[in-house]
C-alpha cells in the first residue's frame, strides 16, 4: 500500500492524478490518502474542519479512475497528537505489516525536508519513497530506497491557490472534482466572510500582526477601507517592521484621498 500523506486543504485535481499514476503504473496495489489533522500546539486558521477534509477526499476517491485503490484514511485523527509521519509508519507497520508492504509517495520539497522529521533514519531505512517532481523544486536528497517519477503529472496550482481563487469568488472547476466543490460551496468553505470570522476568532486568542495583515486584506479586498486600515495600522504598531503592513496603509489611504477629496481637502 502506497501511503500519500497531507493536509488536502483542500484535496484538488493534482492530487488525484499522482494517486491514479501510482495505480496505472502499478507502483502499488492501493493508495491510502491520509489527512493530516490539526496540530494541536499549532493554529493554523486557514486548515478547514477534520472532518470537512475527510469529506472531501472521499469524493474525490469515490469519483477518480480507480474508486476501489485509492481511498481515504483517517488514521492520524485516531493517534497521538501532534502527528509525526515516523509514528504513523510504526502503527501501521505494527498491525498492518504482516498483511501488507508499506510505501510513501510525496513531493520533491518534501524529500528534501526529510532529513529534518522525527526519526528520519526509521523512514530512510525502512521504506520505499516514491517522490514526485514539483514545478520548480529540484530534488536535492534521496535515499537508497528513492525512486523518482519523472514522468508523474506535475499540477500547476497548489491547494493555496485554490484557496485564493475560491475566495476571490473565482472560477476553481478545473481544479477540484465537481462533488468536492458542490461541498465546499455547501458548507461555505473558504469564503472571505468565514475567513475574517476565523480570523477575528483567533484575535481574540492573541495579538498578531500577521494576523491582523490577513484580515485587513480581506476586508480590503471587500473595500471595507476603515475596517482595513485599522487593521493594517495595528499590525505596524505590533511589528513595525513590517513592510506589507506599511504597504497597505498607504495604499488604502490613496484610496481614500483619491475617493473622498473633499474630505482630505476641504
Amino acid at each position: 500500500m502506497m501511503l500519500f500523506f497531507g493536509s488536502f486543504n483542500p484535496v484538488h485535481n493534482g492530487h488525484i492524478a499522482l494517486a491514479e499514476y501510482a495505480v496505472e503504473h502499478a507502483l502499488c496495489d492501493e493508495v491510502a490518502m491520509i489527512i493530516s489533522p490539526q496540530n494541536p500546539f499549532k493554529q493554523n486558521w486557514e486548515l478547514a474542519g477534520e472532518m470537512d477534509r475527510y469529506a472531501m477526499v472521499e469524493l474525490a476517491c469515490k469519483n477518480s479512475r480507480y474508486p476501489e485503490q485509492i481511498r481515504p484514511s483517517v488514521i492520524e485523527f485516531l493517534l497521538e497528537k501532534p502527528s509525526y509521519t515516523v509514528n504513523t509508519l510504526q502503527h501501521l507497520t505494527e498491525n498492518y505489516g504482516d498483511q501488507m508492504e508499506f510505501s510513501i509517495l510525496m513531493g520533491t520539497d518534501l524529500i528534501n525536508q526529510l532529513p529534518l522529521w522525527r526519526e528520519p533514519e526509521k523512514i530512510i531505512a525502512g521504506y520505499d519513497i516514491y517522490v514526485y517532481p514539483r514545478p520548480g523544486v529540484e530534488m536535492s536528497f534521496s535515499t537508497e530506497r528513492t525512486h523518482f517519477l519523472a514522468n508523474a503529472p506535475q499540477c500547476p496550482y497548489s491547494s493555496t491557490e485554490v484557496r485564493d481563487r475560491l475566495e476571490r469568488g473565482d472560477d476553481a472547476t478545473q481544479m477540484l472534482d465537481k462533488e468536492v466543490l458542490q461541498h465546499i460551496k455547501q458548507q461555505g468553505l473558504w469564503t472571505l466572510a468565514r475567513k475574517i470570522t476565523t480570523l477575528s476568532s483567533a484575535l481574540a486568542q492573541q495579538d498578531s500582526a500577521e494576523l491582523y495583515i490577513e484580515r485587513g486584506k480581506c476586508y480590503y479586498r471587500q473595500n471595507q477601507w476603515g475596517s482595513a486600515i485599522n487593521d493594517f495600522r495595528k499590525a505596524e504598531e505590533l511589528k513595525p517592521e513590517l513592510e506589507e503592513a506599511r504597504q497597505f496603509r498607504e495604499m488604502v489611504e490613496e484610496i481614500l484621498e483619491y475617493r473622498y477629496k473633499d474630505i482630505y481637502n476641504p
